[in-house]
């Protein structure tokens, strides 16, 4: 589903010189700012691509890796109506991401936090740090899909059975990256 460049995997079906130029090889991990840059830069500029390769499925939701470098890694994600997310957090990677279809409705907690809610319309972009945990759902009556990016890149989420158990600190878990 992929090809390697490099230290570089993109999407054979998403790969382009606009893509490359973004997610180039820079310094080591992006801020939350720079990752809504990120997933808005992309939802904009190739978004006729990204609706091309986007995939409803049910009863699982569809997802597929845009890109992956050293430092970031992006995903295509489709939601139908009522698919969503547990509670969970990224493992100490911050993150974005922007709705290119649809509306997908957030409910998030930052450690010892409040639980706040949010509904994202199409073109939103959100940015969180590393102590965020949330639930996206799709909580409309049409399909969604998202682009969403994280880094440092390939960090396992970490389920919690409510946003309530989100612990007053949350650790960051080691990457998945297969060392060479």
């Amino acid at each position: 589903m992929t090809s390697t460049v490099a230290d570089l995997d993109i999407h054979p079906r998403l790969d382009s010189p606009t893509l490359r130029g973004l997610i180039h090889s820079r310094h080591p991990l992006w801020t939350p700012a720079e990752l809504r840059t990120l997933t808005s830069t992309i939802a904009d500029r190739l978004s006729t691509r990204l609706l091309d390769v986007v995939r409803f499925a049910s009863p699982l939701r569809w997802w597929t890796r845009v890109a992956v470098t050293d430092e970031v890694e992006v995903w295509l994600l489709s939601w139908l109506p009522g698919q969503g997310t547990l509670p969970h957090d990224h493992g100490g990677a911050a993150g974005s991401f922007t709705v290119i279809m649809g509306e997908l409705a957030e409910t998030y907690r930052y450690p010892a936090g409040p639980i706040r809610n949010a509904l994202h319309t199409q073109g939103a972009a959100v940015a969180f740090g590393a102590g965020r945990a949330h639930q996206v759902q799709n909580l409309g009556t049409r399909m969604a899909a998202s682009v969403h990016a994280y880094s440092p890149p390939l960090v396992p989420t970490r389920d919690y059975a409510s946003l309530r158990d989100v612990p007053d600190e949350i650790p960051t878990l080691p990457t998945q990256r297969a060392t060479t």
